[in-house]
């Protein structure tokens, strides 16, 4: 008769087994993968050894084997020698193919953040260096060009009917394209429906309109049809059909990330709809909506077609945009670079410049006043400010907005 055995009773002295697991080989458990900008010691050798080879391999090859010179061939060859150098000495000190991956990766977005950055700075340096005979007058900035001919010394006129005509089509056209842009981007987010899909389908179309189109478009129904003549205010819608899909794509885009709770929370204090785009989801917005004004503002800027379709051209002072022409700094650099006299093409290079230096004015201001308060509380003062107007509305109607959400308790 075989006799089963009974599992032991644990007794009160007896400790649960522990089991430990074995430790790590550290040769064949990889190494924790590193930060792009946290490289140990043999990867900097390495990337510097790097340089220096593809340097030599660019002398030589540029120099002694192809049958083109030049330091732009010399710059490609030295770009494709450094990557390929830098793959096989990483894959030689580190045989993984991610760490391969990520120093090419790392030389591809550096490469290309030099490339942008030089591009920049020359195009800059350029225009300055071409400019400066221009711009070292100071009545190239206090003066128009009434009564002076692209042949006269550079001491006479100036560009301040175009810096005052442009500064007047691009306020009437962010005057005009700010609000209907960001309403429509609030109608697509916090409204929605199947007309929103429609709309966005449409804004998303427009992002690619060509200027000229947008001119023969102001041309055709503001003065054309309507009978309204050439004027600054023409130029100015012309340059507001460009700018407003912009504005509204990018509005769009930025609502979108805006945290739902915020919404919620204000919805539990009883806010309406509209107290809560206004007080909680379009001040928590502001700073992206202020680059998508940015953007719209530098795609403004430089239109020259709308300006010369709609507006025409003028040499003097005209401050008033409902009549008569008025030129902006694209159409007068358009008009002194396409004279062919080197005098008007020095004016041409120092408008342009200016024109660089007022796009960055503009795009200070912007972000200085969509700066957002220096405070971690922030959304939490947008809450209560909506909560404030529930609470107006409450007592309007007699009764007294509950919180559903601790976020809602917290604003009241």
């Amino acid at each position: 008769m075989t006799t089963v055995a009974e599992p032991a009773q644990p007794t009160a002295r007896s400790q649960p087994v522990r089991t430990t697991l074995p430790t790590r080989d550290a040769d064949r458990v990889p190494a924790p993968r590193l930060g792009l900008g946290s490289l140990p010691l043999e990867q900097r050798f390495l990337t510097w050894g790097a340089r220096l080879a593809a340097v030599a391999i660019a002398w030589v090859v540029v120099g002694r084997l192809l049958p083109v010179h030049g330091p732009a061939w010399f710059l490609v060859v030295a770009a494709l020698a450094n990557v390929v150098v830098l793959a096989v000495g990483t894959a030689a000190l580190d045989h993984r193919n991610v760490a391969v991956s990520d120093r090419v990766a790392q030389w591809v977005v550096s490469t290309g953040a030099v490339v942008v950055f030089a591009a920049l700075v020359s195009v800059i340096v350029f225009v300055i260096e071409r400019g400066w005979p221009a711009l070292h007058h100071l009545n190239f900035f206090t003066k128009d060009m009434t009564g002076v001919s692209a042949t006269d010394p550079l001491d006479k006129g100036g560009i301040l009917h175009a810096v005052l005509g442009s500064l007047i089509e691009l306020g009437i056209a962010s005057a005009i394209a700010l609000p209907l842009g960001v309403g429509t981007a609030v109608f697509m987010n916090e409204v929605g429906g199947r007309f929103a899909t429609v709309v966005r389908t449409v804004v998303e179309a427009m992002t690619a309109l060509p200027d000229i189109l947008a001119g023969l478009f102001i041309y055709t129904v503001w003065i054309i049809a309507l009978g309204f003549p050439r004027s600054g205010l023409a130029a100015g819608l012309a340059i507001t059909v460009m700018m407003l899909p912009i504005i509204a794509r990018a509005s769009d885009v930025v609502l979108r990330i805006v945290p739902g709770t915020l919404r919620e929370a204000s919805f539990a204090l009883g806010a309406s709809r509209w107290s809560t785009v206004w007080h909680v989801v379009l001040p928590t917005a502001r700073p992206g909506l202020a680059t998508a004004l940015i953007l719209a503002i530098a795609r403004g800027v430089g239109e020259t077609a709308p300006v010369m379709i709609t507006s025409g051209n003028a040499t003097f002072i005209h401050l008033d945009p409902t009549t008569g022409v008025m030129t902006s700094l694209p159409l007068y650099i358009f008009t002194a670079a396409r004279s062919g006299i080197p005098l008007a093409i020095q004016r041409a290079f120092g408008t342009a410049a200016v024109l660089l230096l007022l796009v960055l004015v503009l795009f200070a201001i912007a972000r200085a006043l969509a700066r957002p308060p220096s405070t971690k509380l922030s959304p939490l003062r947008r809450l209560r400010s909506a909560a404030r107007a529930a609470v107006g509305t409450a007592r309007t109607r007699g009764t007294r907005p509950t919180p559903s959400t601790p976020l809602a308790e917290e604003a009241l």
